[in-house]
């Protein structure tokens, strides 16, 4: 199944048809604001470390609003994967635009060539990247190849909970009863959907079909370590960062988005 060419038509069909307000004011917000696109949980554990004359890659980099704004820490050099061909060439254009270290690669994760291997002091992996993979084990693969020894991962993502609840738009979904569990945890059969990625769009199309792959935190730990990335910090919150997917159920006891830091061990 060519998926993730398929998800690279979906992708940029759906960038094509960004709301107005999608990145209007990107290059206006990382002027006037510090930290406009680094949520306060993962800046939190960000802070921890030192960014500035540092590199960085970040895989599923979308329009590139996150590794700019990290670039405010100081980094020296930024660069962000992304398979989408629009939203890289839109991410440059606001490096450009910005005169910040950074610049963006068409490529899918898992061809990422090996001239950036060991190239990394941090890797950054925010929410939607890895819904795109069947199988996590060869993308962290790639992310600890282009990591440096002792590198930093940052991966701030929708908890995995939240793939056993239905979203609007699903067959599934109850408007009275939107904390219902409808799906198992351990789904395996994956999401295909037609009817375009309204988050970006705010509107539903008949759109490229898109795939994307339910994962549990056990199976996520588990492909970084034995990739070599060890998690040293877990750290899990009630707030929603899917685009207000689930924010009914914000600050209700219900696991909705994490943090999870990760070093790549010497010798991997």
């Amino acid at each position: 199944m060519d998926y993730r060419g398929k998800n690279k038509e979906a992708w940029e069909e759906a960038y094509d048809n960004r709301r107005q307000d999608y990145d209007k004011d990107l290059v206006a917000r990382l002027n006037e604001e510090e930290f406009p696109y680094l949520d306060p949980e993962l800046l939190f554990e960000m802070k921890k470390y030192e960014f500035r004359g540092k590199t960085c890659a970040q895989f599923c980099s979308n329009n590139g609003r996150e590794l700019l704004n990290l670039s405010k820490l100081g980094l020296e050099k930024g660069i962000g994967f992304d398979i989408a061909a629009n939203m890289v060439k839109a991410a440059n254009s606001f490096a450009d635009e910005l005169a910040l270290p950074c610049s963006f690669i068409e490529t899918d994760i898992l061809e990422i060539g090996e001239e950036h291997y060991d190239s990394f002091d941090y890797g950054l992996v925010t929410i939607g990247a890895l819904t795109w993979f069947k199988d996590l084990h060869p993308f962290f693969r790639k992310v600890s190849s282009c990591l440096k020894e002792n590198g930093v991962l940052f991966i701030h993502e929708m908890h995995p909970f939240c793939g056993m609840l239905a979203v609007r738009g699903e067959e599934n979904f109850d408007e009275d009863e939107p904390d219902r569990i409808r799906n198992s945890y351990f789904k395996d059969e994956p999401w295909v959907d037609d009817s375009g990625m309204n988050y970006m769009t705010g509107k539903e199309y008949s759109s490229k079909t898109f795939t994307s792959f339910q994962h549990t935190l056990g199976s996520i730990i588990n492909a970084m370590s034995d990739s070599g990335l060890h998690a040293v910090r877990l750290k899990e919150y009630e707030r929603d960062i899917a685009g207000g997917m689930f924010s009914s159920l914000e600050d209700k006891g219900f696991p909705l988005s994490y943090v999870l830091v990760a070093f790549k061990s010497p010798g991997k």
